[in-house]
């Protein structure tokens, strides 16, 4: 007979739930969610799961696995031998049922961000660095295992305040392409809340594509939003501008 792996998943809804135990056969290369599918198709049928693509390209399966942020799809079972796997859904999120999540508050949040607005039409040429420095920030996947863990969003429940770092990976794949003629400076130094991460890097060891999100992302822009708001001179020079004085009629 195969080695069976026990599953405690969570049942449940936005009143309320806990976690069940089911046991299912354990095979070579199995991830978490195989087993999640073993226990709809013969124990649960009415098992909520979300998932397409099976291959950690759609976002889609995240959930908490022993109480880490990960993709259902790309976890693997081996790791757990002789352990009980608890599966839970996003825990910074409000609970639709079972192992999904409610996450349109990241879609509303991504409104609020400027697009692109290139700086001129004129043919430009862009150096390998360039193209190099923000081709990193595409690979997100927008499985928002990133916003679960930050702290702020998660601890605090400070939605209202913080934009989270997958939107600080967006806005710096704008900020940093070198043909980018907006300014969302301001943005970040307000109502996107960049002083109210910590840089604890927690962010960047759940991403499953392995983007340096507070390396290369959430640090320049604070760098940036230093210059901007806390030079001397350009503090100076800002405060000018936006006297009342110095406003049109």
């Amino acid at each position: 007979m195969s080695e069976e792996i026990v599953l405690s998943i969570y049942r449940g809804d936005a009143d309320g739930g806990q976690e069940v135990e089911y046991s299912v056969p354990l095979t070579p290369g199995m991830v978490v969610l195989d087993a999640v599918h073993q226990v709809q198709a013969h124990q649960a049928q009415d098992l909520a799961v979300r998932w397409n693509c099976k291959a950690a390209h759609c976002g889609s399966c995240s959930a908490e696995i022993n109480g880490r942020p990960k993709l259902l799809c790309k976890t693997r079972l081996d790791d757990y031998v002789g352990q009980t796997v608890h599966i839970l859904p996003m825990q910074t999120f409000p609970i639709i049922k079972d192992l999904v999540s409610d996450v349109s508050w990241n879609y509303e949040v991504a409104k609020k961000i400027p697009a692109f607005k290139p700086a001129t039409a004129v043919p430009f040429r862009m150096q390998q660095f360039d193209v190099d420095r923000v081709q990193e920030f595409h690979h997100c996947i927008e499985c928002f295992l990133c916003q679960d863990v930050c702290h702020v969003l998660r601890d605090h429940d400070a939605k209202d305040e913080y934009f989270g770092p997958r939107f600080m990976v967006k806005i710096a794949e704008y900020e940093m392409h070198p043909r980018e003629g907006g300014d969302r400076i301001p943005l970040l130094a307000h109502e996107a809340g960049l002083n109210m991460c910590n840089v604890t890097k927690c962010c960047t060891e759940v991403c499953p594509q392995h983007i340096r999100i507070t390396d290369n992302a959430i640090i320049p822009l604070k760098e940036r939003v230093a210059d901007q708001y806390w030079d001397p001179l350009r503090a100076l020079f800002r405060r000018k501008k936006e006297s009342p004085t110095n406003q049109s009629v």
